[in-house]
């Protein structure tokens, strides 16, 4: 598991994004590259990390489940995964 602080700064980068977005996007269209530029650094979207629902992990992260690759084995196989299983063929 990664530690507390690590995760409390990728949330605290998310809620960033989502305050400015609507400003960013506005200052973007303008061509205001400058004021775009004085923004917050964390509030751009390149900045947050993709991260484990369970235990924080940033490597091997799978989108479309929010699961690192070990929590999501784990999971699949227990069937606690909606519509996946293991393949046999």
């Amino acid at each position: 598991m990664s530690k507390l602080s690590v995760i409390a700064r990728n949330e605290k980068r998310m809620r960033l994004v989502e305050k400015y977005a609507a400003k960013r996007e506005a200052l973007k269209a303008a061509g205001d590259w400058e004021g775009l530029q004085k923004l917050p650094r964390n509030s751009a979207p390149t900045r947050v990390r993709n991260r484990c629902i369970l235990t924080g992990k940033g490597k091997g992260v799978y989108r479309r489940f929010g699961l690192c690759r070990n929590q999501f084995r784990q999971l699949a196989l227990e069937g606690k995964i909606p519509g996946v299983r293991k393949a046999s063929w």
